[in-house]
């Protein structure tokens, strides 16, 4: 909070902010309908586990989309998957062979069971990011993760969800938004969550850096808010806090895994250090010599393993 950036919000005003957007997720009417596509191609794709495209569509929203797997059993817990900066999409059959139920979700309609919705991506980089800042946190994230919310709770009703039995995980974006939804939804049971080389961690710490990683989406937005719209920076700056994993560590009090690459320019693992070093409840921090930044192999391993110890 305060004491990683002067103008970062309060753990008071953190909690106040996710207690009004898990209420917006709790009223939202989600419509939630299977899309008829196959699930896979020639190429490439899960055949033995199955699964299915839902589109999600709700009053004053833009559709967006999600792939559901049911535990084989028909009843199991509930893993809900959400996806790194490039949007992509992606299957877990290896841990729905496990037992459990998984909801790939991809908020905002960046996604499509056709491919990316270029009409969404201006200039070649979806705007989530660079929209939380120039907005002053009205628009982006906060839109962003009350679309996975809204999505998580419509899984945890579904009948052969153990909904007392949830976790979140993902990989860059997808590993930092997993722990902001695991802050957001901590009242409804969060059982634990993993984070894979996960991003929007510190952006102070990578404000003073060069190169500043994935970061620099927001730092650009702030350095031209400083030169433009001076009055607002203070405002900008506040408005990354609640984005920024940081500020919810004192939420994250179940059993958090990280992961850090030690050769990752995108998502450095001094910001990913810095989560672990204030997280209050059991935690794990796995750093992986030479490892790059991207899907990394050991995570699904350790995920499964953390998993089955804390789900």
């Amino acid at each position: 909070m305060q004491e990683f950036h002067p103008d970062y919000p309060s753990a008071k005003e953190v909690d106040e902010w996710c207690d009004v957007l898990l209420g917006k997720a709790e009223a939202r009417r989600l419509d939630a309908r299977p899309v008829e596509r196959q699930s896979w191609d020639f190429r490439l794709g899960v055949r033995h586990t199955g699964g299915s495209f839902v589109a999600f569509e709700s009053q004053g929203h833009d559709t967006f989309y999600g792939f559901w797997q049911g535990a084989p059993s028909g009843r199991g817990p509930l893993l809900v998957h959400v996806p790194g900066y490039g949007a992509e999409m992606s299957a877990h059959p290896e841990l729905v062979s496990m037992g459990w139920n998984v909801l790939h979700v991809n908020p905002l309609g960046y996604a499509t069971p056709d491919g990316p919705d270029e009409a969404k991506r201006p200039g070649g980089t979806w705007p989530v990011l660079p929209d939380t800042v120039r907005s002053l946190g009205r628009e982006g994230y906060v839109d962003w993760l009350e679309d996975a919310a809204a999505a998580a709770l419509w899984a945890m009703g579904r009948d052969g969800v153990e909904s007392n039995r949830l976790a979140f995980f993902g990989t860059s974006q997808g590993g930092g938004t997993a722990l902001l939804l695991s802050s957001i939804l901590a009242p409804r049971g969060v059982r634990c969550a993993a984070a894979d080389v996960p991003f929007l961690i510190n952006f102070p710490l990578m404000h003073e850096r060069s190169p500043r990683g994935a970061h620099e989406l927001a730092l650009i937005e702030l350095d031209r808010i400083a030169e433009e719209r001076p009055d607002d920076l203070a405002a900008a700056w506040r408005a990354l806090g609640f984005a920024d994993v940081l500020c919810h560590a004192h939420r994250l009090s179940m059993p958090t895994l990280l992961t850090a690459g030690g050769e990752d320019p995108t998502c450095h693992p001094d910001t990913i250090r810095s989560l672990f070093d204030v997280l209050p409840g059991t935690r794990s921090y796995t750093e992986l010599a030479g490892q790059g930044h991207g899907y990394t192999g050991p995570f699904l391993a350790l995920a499964r393993a953390w998993f089955q110890l804390y789900l």
